[in-house]
């Protein structure tokens, strides 16, 4: 059983985005640790990119305060190392086909098993490019996650059946960010994916109140939270990992 499936054994997934390096790698060290002890089931960690076309205006900035801060992804990969002395909670990077091409796809990947990282979620990487990656996954035993969003339609089914470690059901059309609510029929989504394979699926992109996020996970697996977390780092800075701990735990016990 992949790593990630633990995530989903403990009733509803609390899943957690943190962009490494913002504002500082010692400062999301202690952010990830909060998040673990609160409750976070899996980590998505953002290693940041020049051009996230999949994120809002809130995780941009993230990437771009750790980019001008001199983040890389052998800094990343090092970090991680040292970070699963500790942290054992399922991880995954989350991050763009781009930055995984340029380091050299069987470089990234073998580092990622290396490293502990459970799985790979790249927003721009569609069904028909998947196997460029997803040989070399197998091989490393690092899921590749799918994302199924409201655009997939008759896609959905063939999506589901080659999924791996989660399905990443995006709840609304366009970028990441908090929104006040979440109009698209995610339910029957569900039904289709569901009816299609039994890996567990979690919904995210806009989920930023306790509210929302027990409503997404009473219809699917769990719940993914970002850009929220992302506003604490933002707002907070180095003093954030208490505040993200507390919104963690809040989260958690909305959804069990």
């Amino acid at each position: 059983m992949s790593n990630i499936r633990k995530a989903f054994e403990n009733g509803k997934a609390f899943i957690a985005f943190i962009t490494c390096g913002d504002p500082d790698l010692e400062t999301t060290a202690k952010v990830v640790r909060a998040a673990a002890e609160n409750g976070a089931d899996l980590i998505e960690l953002g290693i940041p990119f020049s051009d996230p076309t999949a994120e809002g205006p809130v995780i941009q900035g993230a990437n771009l305060r750790a980019l001008t801060g001199g983040i890389t992804t052998d800094k990343i990969f090092a970090f991680v190392k040292e970070l699963r002395r500790d942290v054992k909670v399922p991880m995954v990077f989350m991050t763009y086909a781009n930055v995984v091409f340029s380091y050299g796809a069987e470089k990234f990947i073998s580092t990622c098993r290396e490293i502990e990282i459970d799985g790979l979620i790249l927003p721009d990487l569609p069904l028909e490019e998947k196997e460029e990656f997803q040989p070399l996954c197998r091989q490393y035993d690092i899921n590749l996650i799918s994302l199924i969003a409201p655009t997939s339609e008759n896609r959905i089914a063939m999506i589901a059946k080659e999924a791996d470690g989660f399905v990443y059901i995006v709840s609304s059309l366009g970028v990441t960010g908090t929104r006040s609510e979440i109009k698209t029929d995610l339910a029957s989504i569900i039904n289709v994916v569901r009816e299609n394979t039994d890996v567990p699926c979690a919904i995210g992109f806009g989920i930023s109140t306790p509210e929302q996020a027990k409503k997404m996970a009473e219809i699917s697996d769990g719940a993914i939270v970002g850009s929220a977390i992302i506003k604490l780092l933002e707002k907070h800075g180095k003093d954030a990992p208490k505040y993200v701990g507390g919104f963690v735990k809040s989260m958690k016990n909305a959804i069990r």
